[in-house]
């Protein structure tokens, strides 16, 4: 009885690991290379996991802010992807570094020119953005992946705090408090916004680079604890068998 019970035991705590590391890499999401302050800029990467066996992803739409309009947005060249930016009309003209703003980037959409994003991986796509509201704690970006088979998940659906995370939630950018000058990279002059943005792409060019080579270590922590729950799981079962066998060769004898 006692075997059996560590068997089970056993086989329970695999599957257990199994399910809490999965949604670990179960959506898309975005997070930014260092900060994203307040009213500044910063290079944010919109991870996209596959999660079918039997398709690629071959297509990624990021909409962007509408109630928050971003000034700046730079997508960098992802080898393999072609970005295409949407621009629209702004009801009201956005002034950025005493110029006025017209329209903005309402949308940015990745199309892959081989296989896509195929079965087992991920892929990062860098965007460099700004300047950053001052009003607002985070950004929602809906954004809509497209399978190579046709099917289509919509992550549109905004988190809401103190509730459970919904099925197909938003990438939800979290913004962090301004830096020492009261505008960040907002009040600056031109050239220096220019030089942000090229400094910061060169930051999502190393790191991107580094990504595709190691991988995201919090992916690999979850699959090696699955791996590790299943082994664990598989000894108490055969400890349960072998324990079995024993009392029964002793009960014969």
């Amino acid at each position: 009885m006692k075997a059996s019970r560590i068997a089970a035991v056993g086989a329970v705590s695999g599957i257990a690991v199994l399910a809490l590391s999965a949604p670990a890499f179960a959506h898309v999401s975005v997070q930014p290379e260092g900060t994203a302050a307040k009213g500044g800029y910063a290079v944010v990467d919109f991870k996209v996991p596959n999660e079918r066996d039997n398709a690629s992803t071959t297509k990624l739409e990021v909409n962007f802010p509408t109630d928050h309009p971003l000034a700046s947005v730079m997508p960098q060249p992802v080898p393999g992807w072609k970005a295409e930016v949407t621009k629209s009309k702004l009801d009201k003209p956005l002034e950025s570094h005493g110029k006025q703003l017209t329209e903005v980037v309402t949308k940015v959409t990745w199309t892959a020119d081989g296989k896509g994003v195929e079965p087992g991986y991920f892929q990062k796509f860098p965007v460099s953005i700004g300047a950053l509201p001052e009003d607002a704690d985070q950004l929602v970006f809906k954004a809509i992946q497209t399978y190579s088979n046709k099917e289509v998940v919509r992550w549109i659906e905004v988190p809401q705090e103190g509730q459970e995370e919904p099925e197909t939630p938003a990438p939800v950018l979290q913004l962090a408090a301004a830096e020492d000058d009261a505008h960040g990279a907002a009040g600056s002059s031109d050239a220096k916004a220019e030089d942000t943005g090229a400094d910061a792409q060169n930051t999502a060019a190393d790191s991107s680079a580094s990504d595709s080579g190691s991988g995201d270590s919090s992916d690999t922590t979850a699959r090696v604890l699955g791996i590790v729950g299943i082994v664990v799981g598989a000894a108490g079962v055969g400890y349960g068998v072998l324990a079995g066998r024993r009392r029964d060769s002793g009960t014969a004898a």
